[in-house]
């Protein structure tokens, strides 16, 4: 059974254009979906909306998000976030904005724990003291009591995916969790979002534009396209036999690492006009009912 199950979102800016346009997938639980395409396509506004973190100038006009089999949006707010707050969490793009400098790291990991989930501050501060462990941090506690500028990006990263693994989620939404690091420490960072969710067993929303990304930490994937899913696959039939020309042409486009002085393909300009040819003619069946 599938922990997360979107059905027909759609998003849009308010009086303004769609962003999401019926968007379906599952997640199921121990599974990682890869969301696939370019900026823009709507990857990091469908972990958003699971989260309901959208930003006030969008709204949901139409779908539904299940949540273990309950329905998000017809709940709710305050108990919307309770159930988000109990089961979910995010890995985001760039730690040291997503860390406050002002406060020590123990807080940033352990407030959740107490605050939210009525942990002890104890058992909390036993806690982060494991996860930065399980993270490759030499020294937890002098780490715990240091602030985030004191730290380096790839350690900043880690302390994020300790604290989105303290309360042990059952679903992880990764916002592009390596984009903001340097390549060495990004291979470092994917193997350990890789191995803490084998152990964990839990289920993990992987947006990224990297398709080989995608190959090394992924099961599925959509890929997407101004907001409208173009493909949803197994990640082997996507290399092996990807169903969608614009697929094709985002796999034709990445570089080959077997042949380092090949040319990059960029996508034909034919493929992007027959895919924007595409999300225009489904606006207007939308539009039409």
């Amino acid at each position: 059974m599938s922990f997360l199950s979107i059905r027909n979102l759609s998003v849009r800016l308010k009086n303004g254009p769609p962003l999401l346009r019926r968007v379906s997938l599952d997640v199921a639980a121990g599974e990682v979906r890869g969301l696939v395409g370019e900026s823009g396509a709507g990857k990091s506004m469908i972990g958003k909306a699971v989260l309901g973190i959208l930003p006030p100038s969008v709204q949901i006009t139409e779908g539904e998000i299940l949540l273990d089999g309950t329905d998000l949006l017809r709940l709710s707010p305050r108990e919307s976030r309770r159930r988000i707050g109990a089961s979910c969490a995010l890995i985001p793009q760039d730690p040291l904005t997503a860390l406050n400098p002002s406060h020590r790291i123990g807080p940033q990991i352990t407030n959740r724990l107490v605050d939210i989930l009525g942990w002890t501050r104890a058992a909390a501060d036993a806690r982060a003291i494991d996860l930065l462990a399980e993270v490759q941090i030499s020294d937890p506690a002098r780490v715990l009591r240091s602030y985030p500028h004191e730290l380096s990006g790839g350690m900043r990263q880690r302390i994020l995916i300790a604290s989105a693994f303290a309360a042990e989620p059952k679903l992880i939404v990764a916002d592009e969790p390596t984009t903001a690091l340097d390549v060495t420490v990004q291979k470092q960072i994917l193997r350990l979002i890789a191995g803490m969710q084998a152990r964990h067993g839990t289920a993990l929303l992987f947006v990224t534009h990297d398709l080989g990304v995608v190959s090394k930490v992924c099961q599925k994937l959509s890929v997407l396209y101004s907001g409208l899913v173009l493909e949803d696959s197994t990640v082997t039939d996507f290399f092996t036999a990807p169903r969608h020309a614009y697929s094709a042409a985002l796999l034709a486009a990445t570089p080959k690492y077997t042949d380092p002085d090949a040319g990059l393909q960029p996508v034909p300009d034919a493929v992007i006009g027959a895919v924007r040819a595409e999300v225009d003619s489904f606006d207007r069946k939308a539009a039409h009912g």
